[in-house]
Order: structure tokens, then sequence, then C-alpha cells
């Protein structure tokens, strides 16, 4: 037998063998992707694609049939019931606990009075550096969830003890800079520096509402403050009125200062149960 008719003989099985390997579409035929439970449509996308694409196609498309049946596959987002996704909120906070002066009104049972928006808010224009802040607007609320966002937030505040907020909006003068103060008549000190420590995280997604968002909303860049004061938890938000970064010009801190010359009603409720302090004997 000569060399080439045994290269011949010994060519023929391979030829054999791949005439009967069913083509790469055979084996993912339309019988075979409808027991898979793809539609028609999907069939065809598949059956018309070959190689490795295909087959990465197949591949997900299989995970995504195996999730379906097992109830796994993932439910379209949904808002929680009272969410307020993308509500304005400060980029910066600061905590401050309560201090040794407010001990007496460290519980409200020994502060029982409830607050009013005229005590708290008396003064209608404050010293902010070399601008001035005016009160445009305040308001009390019996129901403390009503000025919130956040369910966090919200469920943190109820565990606190919350029977009322009340809320003050400034303009300065030039009407450039927006501040708000918020005070929150909680159950004891305990309550208060718990809340206004959990919001050094709580505050990413969840903070006060504005009184007024159409005229003072908050947006863009805005910077808070939380202050412990007895059972009271008094929040301090500032910021330019168009939401920019603050400049070398722009004096935060000023203004911060200035809205939190409401809180002068709270150290007035400590003399209330303490009495005036006594004049130093000679």
């Amino acid at each position: 037998m000569g060399r080439s008719e045994r290269a011949a003989r010994a060519e023929r099985p391979a030829r054999s063998e791949r005439a009967a390997r069913p083509p790469q579409n055979d084996r993912w035929s339309e019988t075979r992707l409808a027991e898979l439970g793809l539609t028609p449509v999907q069939q065809k996308v598949l059956l018309g694609m070959g190689g490795v694409a295909g087959l990465l196609v197949v591949a997900l498309l299989l995970i995504f049939l195996v999730d379906a049946v097992n109830g796994t596959s993932a439910a379209p987002s949904e808002a929680g019931a009272g969410s307020a996704i993308g509500q304005a909120r400060p980029e910066d906070y600061r905590a401050w606990p309560s201090l040794k002066q407010f001990e007496p009104i460290a519980d409200r049972t020994a502060d029982a009075k409830p607050l009013t928006a005229e005590e708290i808010f008396n003064v209608r224009t404050v010293k902010a550096g070399k601008q001035s802040l005016k009160l445009t607007q305040r308001q009390l609320d019996a129901d403390c969830a009503a000025v919130l966002w956040g369910e966090e937030l919200i469920d943190q505040v109820a565990d606190a003890g919350c029977t009322q907020a009340v809320r003050g909006l400034f303009t300065s003068s030039d009407g450039v800079y927006i501040a708000q103060f918020t005070l929150l008549n909680l159950a004891d000190a305990e309550a208060a520096n718990t809340l206004v420590t959990r919001l050094e995280s709580l505050h990413r997604g969840g903070w006060v509402l504005p009184l007024q968002p159409d005229q003072a909303p908050f947006s863009g860049y805005t910077e808070a403050s939380g202050h412990a004061m007895g059972h009271y938890a008094g929040l301090v938000w500032v910021g330019r009125k168009d939401g920019a970064e603050p400049e070398t010009g722009d004096d935060f801190v000023s203004l911060n200062l200035a809205a939190r010359e409401s809180e002068k009603a709270v150290y007035r409720r400590v003399v209330a149960v303490t009495g005036p302090t006594p004049p130093p004997t000679s």
C-alpha cells in the first residue's frame, strides 16, 4: 500500500467524525431552547448568534431563569413609604453634647411647660457678622415626624420621645444666605445627646424639612450642627441660597451663631427652674 493511500485511509475516520458532530446551532435547537423557557424571539436571537458570544448570552439567560424560578430575581426598586430620597441635607454636620449648665432641665418633667413658636423666635432680626438675618417664618408642629424625612431619623426622634418641633427660617439682608433653626422637645438629656450624636451618620439619609423649600431650598452645599441642651436638641442649618460652595467672603460661622440666638429661650427655661443666680457676696 502506497503512502498516499495509507494517508487517505487515515483521514477518513476524522472526516466521518466531523460529519457526525451536530452543527453548533443544533445543540441549541429551538426545541431545546423552548425547554429552557426562552420565548420564540429569544430563541431566534440566540440561534442567529454563533460562537462564544452566543454561549455567553445563553449563560446569562440561564442565570436569569434560575433566579426567576427560585424567586431570587431582583424586584424593581421601590421607595419605602414616606421615603424622601433626594431631599435636601447638609454636606457637613457636627454634634455638640449637652453642657453642665443645662442639667436643671435634663428631664422634661422638670420643664413641662410646652414650647411656643413666639417664645423661641421672639426676635425678628439678628446680627451675623457683617450681615443680618431676618426671621421670615416660624412654625410649631406637635407631630415631629411631619418636619423630618428619612425613616431611620424619624424612628430615632420617636424613640427620643419628641413631642414638639419648632422651626424658624431666616434670610440674610442681601438675600444671599439662608438659615434655619429647629428645636426638638425630647424626653431627656440622654435622648438629646444620642440624637445629635447619631446624626453624624443619620444626616446622610435624613434631615429636617425646610420651612419654605420654594424660597429657601437648602440645595447644593450647606452646613449644619446639632446641639443638645438638656432635654432639647437644637439643629442649625445654613448655606447660600444658590447652593454654591462657600468662598472666602462667606462667613458661615457667623450665620450659625446668629441662628443660635434662638437658644436664649432655653437658657431662660433653665433660670425658670433654678431661679435667678444670686449676686456674689462681698
